[in-house]
């Protein structure tokens, strides 16, 4: 956007200007694409909703469980090993914890009768001693039971330990009980009640519907919408097996998803229950494996306080819940519609790209090598001509020369350190299309009626021998008619230039650059023209018409104005000019870049 000089520039418009190709093969290329981007915009406006404002849900949990489980277990008592049974409730194996999870105990061990004294520790590689120099007194590791008092004493018959200040007996390092005790709790069923709301959209509901049968249980695709589930459904979904994880305990999570349309023409705001296993489900290469945790059980007998540690494994029901509820909003479709408009420009970024790569030079030098010009190279190359500019940089640098047995021009963008400009490569770029309407505004008095024979044979000039070279003819002179440059060595090879590549007949003698270069009253007329009031005086004009002459000659050869700005007029040519239109003196300055 061009930088605004007053008032007036505020209030205009800019537009692209578009080249439009008639092409099947990219017609067919760009619809193709426009369909791809238009099934895919209107499958996500349609199956995402994305013309919804969408909120993410609140909720809150609140979870029952109920079962009984019996557990029987032998314990010795006087020498006789006696059979126990206890009979399990939901309050002996529910145990309440923050946030939207619950536990079920499904394993144990009991450590009954401890109270506060001194004892051995259990015998672990850190805890046995052959000495009292092997216990340290009053030291405690963060995984031992107590206080070493600094004693060694006698655990059993074969092993000592150090002696502790704790809850004694000491707590054995016992396994799990294979089967798990409580492995009947798999038949245990649970009551989750899930609230949500959404507070944009003012909008609040449960999970739990009107006139539920309370005797039902969740089944994927029988009762999908019941909120009663039984344990060891839940793991039957995750294919795990609810009686191995019971030994040692896990974590299972309950995801409730609530994906909510709250239109009315298509309300719909149900919860999808599906299930995670969350812990480490390879025990062997845990390194604690499952999930479990201590609790105890005080009472005082014979006014001494006791207790009764439990070590109780079981698994952890975590509740995730997670949704969006969305509503039509106008203004999250006018956004989305935006945002995709952007997704059709892929066409035209693809099929540019296609006309750019195969109308490079590699393509016709690598892909097609067996022809200069075949499909499609020719063609994209043709496409590429009218879509694209090539233009550089300017710099003092920065040459075009043009020579008449060409049909392109150079553009030369290099330091000419001592080369004359007739024998740098540089790079061809094709030559400006002529506009010749404006010559019609030229008055009558410019314009050569009729054309006699003579003037038929002026104009054929260049198509006769070749003029012989003078012996002060330049060596890069294939015309015969340049001649030394008058500047400095250094900047001489700028002047070095010759209006052919190859030996011929020179421009300058032809007809038609005697009548759009040196007329002087076409010249005269082209001041006039720029300056209306200009005072053409004898002494001024020209200098003036020299300079006319010199850019007639690069507007006719190079047609581009911007061109012209850099071209280099030939040898021949500018001395032809300065010959016509002398200088006082006759010392010239020479090429100058424009500022």
């Amino acid at each position: 956007m061009p930088a605004c000089c007053n008032w007036e520039d505020v209030f205009h418009y800019e537009t692209d200007k578009v080249v439009r190709i008639q092409s099947v093969n990219y017609g067919t290329i760009k619809w193709v694409l426009h369909m791809i981007v238009f099934s895919y915009v209107s499958f996500a406006l349609l199956s995402d909703r994305r013309y919804q404002q969408k909120e993410p849900v609140i909720s809150s949990v609140h979870t029952k469980v109920k079962g009984i489980a019996e557990v029987k277990k032998e314990i010795p008592e006087s020498g006789i090993k006696k059979m126990v049974s206890w009979v399990f409730d939901t309050a002996d194996y529910t145990f309440p914890l923050q946030g939207n999870s619950f536990f079920v105990m499904t394993n144990f061990l009991k450590t009954e009768g401890q109270v506060q004294g001194l004892c051995p520790e259990y015998p672990t590689s850190r805890t046995i001693c052959s000495s009292d120099r092997s216990c340290k007194k009053g030291w405690m590791h963060p995984q031992s039971k107590g206080i070493q008092t600094g004693r060694c004493v006698t655990y059993n018959t074969s092993l000592k330990t150090c002696e502790v200040s704790a809850w004694c007996p000491i707590e054995a390092a016992e396994e799990a009980p294979r089967p798990a005790l409580l492995n009947s709790a798999e038949n245990f069923t649970v009551l989750i009640k899930n609230n949500i709301d959404f507070p944009v959209h003012n909008y609040t509901t449960r999970n739990i519907l009107p006139g539920l049968n309370t005797s039902c249980t969740f089944h994927k695709t029988q009762n999908p919408q019941c909120p009663i589930f039984r344990l060891g459904d839940i793991f039957q979904e995750t294919s795990d097996n609810f009686s191995e994880v019971a030994i040692q305990g896990g974590i299972m999570g309950i995801e409730i998803s609530w994906d909510c349309n709250l239109d009315r023409w298509f309300h719909r705001c149900h919860p999808k229950y599906s299930f995670r296993r969350l812990d480490d489900k390879t025990t062997s290469e845990s390194l604690y494996p499952g999930y479990n945790f201590r609790y105890a059980k005080y009472y005082r007998e014979n006014n001494v306080e006791k207790r009764t540690l439990i070590k109780v494994f079981g698994i952890r029901f975590d509740i995730l819940v997670f949704g969006m509820g969305g509503r039509f909003n106008i203004i999250q479709l006018i956004v989305y519609i935006g945002s995709t408009l952007s997704y059709f420009g892929l066409a035209t970024f693809f099929i540019d790209n296609l006309i750019n790569t195969f109308s490079s030079k590699c393509c016709r030098s690598h892909v097609y090598p067996c022809c200069k010009y075949c499909e499609p190279c020719a063609v994209n190359e043709y496409y590429y001509k009218k879509k694209c500019e090539s233009i550089m940089e300017p710099s003092p640098t920065l040459k075009y020369v043009s020579f008449v047995d060409e049909s392109h021009i150079r553009m030369v963008n290099q330091q000419l350190l001592g080369k004359s400009l007739q024998n740098v490569k540089g790079e061809e770029i094709p030559r400006p299309s002529m506009d010749f309407t404006n010559l019609s505004r030229l008055p009558l008095s410019v314009h050569y009626t009729t054309s006699t024979a003579e003037q038929s044979e002026e104009m054929e000039l260049l198509s006769e021998e070749v003029i012989p070279r003078s012996g002060d003819t330049p060596d890069w002179c294939q015309c015969g008619n340049c001649c030394q440059s008058q500047l400095p060595e250094s900047q001489r090879c700028l002047e070095e230039l010759c209006c052919r590549k190859e030996p011929g007949p020179c421009i300058s003698t032809s007809e038609l650059f005697k009548r759009l270069v040196l007329a002087r009253d076409v010249l005269n007329f082209l001041l006039l023209y720029q300056e209306p009031l200009l005072a053409l005086d004898a002494k001024s004009t020209i200098s003036q018409l020299r300079h006319c002459a010199y850019r007639c000659y690069t507007t006719w050869r190079f047609g581009s104005q911007d061109l012209a700005d850099f071209a280099i007029v030939p040898s021949c040519c500018r001395w032809k000019i300065r010959k016509v239109f002398p200088k006082s003196g006759g010392q010239y300055s020479g090429f100058k870049n424009p500022s």
